[in-house]
């Protein structure tokens, strides 16, 4: 299980490099930025490809997306100077949230349902 999180791990680093990328190409007219765009999103889902073999793919997307969408959007503040407000905090603090809550309600539930009573 702890290789599927690693994997899962390279797959938000790919996929954040190949965003970072995407905004470099501009428009795909600058050739290194393209090609680097392409290695990113190609190695974001052969990696998270491998890590479903391992984690269930409602958390693995989960993960991926939400937080490859929270550290894009940091880079996006930090590199560019896109406009960052208390509601661009507070959405990416519910991105996260959401993906800790996924991952919490994955704990097995020990509670009977109507047909085991």
């Amino acid at each position: 299980m702890k290789k599927g999180y690693i994997l899962l791990a390279l797959a938000i680093i790919f996929e954040t490099f190949g965003a970072t990328m995407l905004k470099l190409s501009e428009g795909f007219t600058n050739l290194f930025p393209t090609l680097g765009l392409i290695v990113g999103m190609g190695g974001a889902f052969y990696f998270l490809a491998l890590c479903l073999r391992m984690l269930p793919l409602s958390f693995a997307y989960a993960v991926w997306a939400g937080t490859g969408t929270a550290i894009t959007a940091l880079i996006g503040v930090i590199l560019w100077d896109e406009p960052y407000s208390f509601l661009t905090g507070i959405g990416l603090i519910l991105i996260i949230g959401g993906v800790v809550l996924l991952n919490i309600s994955k704990e097995p539930d020990n509670s009977a349902t109507p047909a085991e009573i």
